[in-house]
């Protein structure tokens, strides 16, 4: 997965391009980078900005977008109009999420955007970004209204979104309050989250919100689910902030841990595997994968929500989380206790082709019948899934590759598939369509 940054060179690498590369490869994917321009600070001031030319962006981006499938672009530092006119020529029309992160002024005080430069950023970048990031200052310089009360918010962010873009996240941290909220207008729906303030000034926060939801849309979150994804990202990162030079704090962006990589990265792929929809029942699917070990349903991450069909595209509703899963996670949870090496799965819509390919391939190909469930199970929540799993592995000398049933009144037939972890099934079910 590669996600685009264009902004400007932070030799403190707390902000910018390289606190962009931080946060990209603290989430798993693959940064690149279009540099708009260089400037000089650190921790304490901000000395000095050359903008990158014209043509030198131009041939970036033309190096980028002709070598790379991009998956999301993020947009910073631009400076000038001319970068701006640099930019737009060539990213006007692509199909690409763009987050388009206002960058006006650097929190050591230097000019990121010049003045008569504002116009051609509304005109230009605004409508080519699926979503803008400014703070409340940022939104009042692009609306020119002052900003103090979430009615003031509420008119600011249907006053950005008629400039042309689909989406605005207005960042409250500099609203006076003990929390910290965040405003969204999602379409025509209008909502916010809320955090507890972290009372330390920071470099680079900012940034690794904008990246971490670039990411998160190129992962194929929702937007929602992206921006509380990002909020409590960059809440981390404020929070673990360290005195690194003299003066303010830089965030500090920790990796997030290999089972959610994994899994956030194998579901990134299922979501782009052709005709993908048709791989989705009724109920929709799940992609879990759990920790060494699982004891409980917390300790197997999967999505909160679910991988959902929309058209003939997928959309992941729901974020990772612990727990998140309950019935495909409890299908590991039984396959784990015989097996202990399996500790993921995910569901797929049942067709009876896929089992005889399954078969054809020598997969370890199990079964179970609903029909005959004992109805203590059957009225209990929950229960199903691992009545059904340990009944088909109970006399199995070697973990299955896929458990199968045929449903019964009311309930969808189903195809699970298992393995050590989550490329092991895609491996398995590239096989099968």
């Amino acid at each position: 997965m590669h996600v685009l940054s264009i902004a400007g060179s932070d030799p403190s690498s707390g902000a910018g391009i390289q606190g962009d590369l931080k946060t990209y490869s603290a989430l798993g994917v693959y940064g690149l980078t279009v540099v708009t321009a260089i400037t000089s600070q650190n921790t304490l001031k901000f000395s000095n900005v050359e903008e990158i030319s014209a043509g030198i962006i131009k041939d970036q981006l033309e190096s980028v977008l002709s070598d790379f499938k991009i998956d999301a672009i993020k947009i910073g530092m631009v400076y000038s109009s001319s970068v701006i006119q640099a930019i737009y020529s060539k990213l006007k029309g692509k199909k690409i999420p763009m987050v388009l992160d206002p960058v006006f002024k650097s929190t050591t005080g230097g000019v990121l955007l010049q003045t008569d430069a504002l116009p051609d950023f509304k005109r230009m970048l605004v409508p080519l970004a699926f979503v803008i990031t400014p703070n409340i200052m940022e939104a009042e310089r692009l609306t020119g209204m002052r900003i103090r009360t979430r009615n003031d918010v509420r008119r600011a962010v249907v006053q950005i979104q008629q400039m042309g873009t689909k989406n605005v996240v207005i960042k409250g941290g500099h609203l006076n309050g003990k929390n910290v909220t965040d405003f969204v207008l999602e379409g025509t729906r209008f909502y916010s989250f809320s955090g507890k303030r972290t009372l330390r000034t920071n470099h680079g926060g900012g940034c690794s919100f904008s990246a971490s939801l670039a990411v998160s849309l190129a992962k194929g979150r929702t937007l929602s689910d992206s921006v509380k994804f990002a909020k409590e990202f960059t809440m981390k990162s404020i929070k673990n902030s360290q005195k690194v030079g003299k003066g303010i704090f830089i965030v500090k962006v920790d990796n997030v841990d290999k089972i959610e990589k994994d899994l956030a990265n194998a579901i990134t792929d299922f979501s782009n595997i052709k005709n993908v929809y048709k791989l989705i029942p009724e109920c929709q699917t799940n992609f879990v994968f759990s920790k060494p070990s699982p004891r409980s349903l917390g300790d197997v991450l999967g999505v909160s929500g679910r991988i959902v069909k929309t058209g003939e595209t997928v959309t992941v509703a729901g974020s990772l989380k612990y727990g998140g899963s309950k019935h495909v996670a409890s299908a590991v949870l039984e396959m784990n206790r015989k097996f202990p090496n399996i500790r993921s799965a995910l569901n797929v819509k049942y067709d009876a082709r896929r089992i005889r390919k399954g078969i054809a391939k020598r997969f370890s190909v199990l079964s179970y019948d609903r029909i005959v469930e004992p109805l203590k199970t059957k009225t209990k929540e929950g229960y199903t899934i691992s009545w059904g799993i340990r009944n088909a592995i109970k006399n199995a000398k070697r973990p299955p590759d896929l458990i199968f049933h045929k449903g019964d009144v009311g309930k969808e037939p189903m195809i699970l598939l298992f393995g050590k972890e989550p490329k092991d099934i895609l491996t398995k079910l590239a096989k099968l369509v």
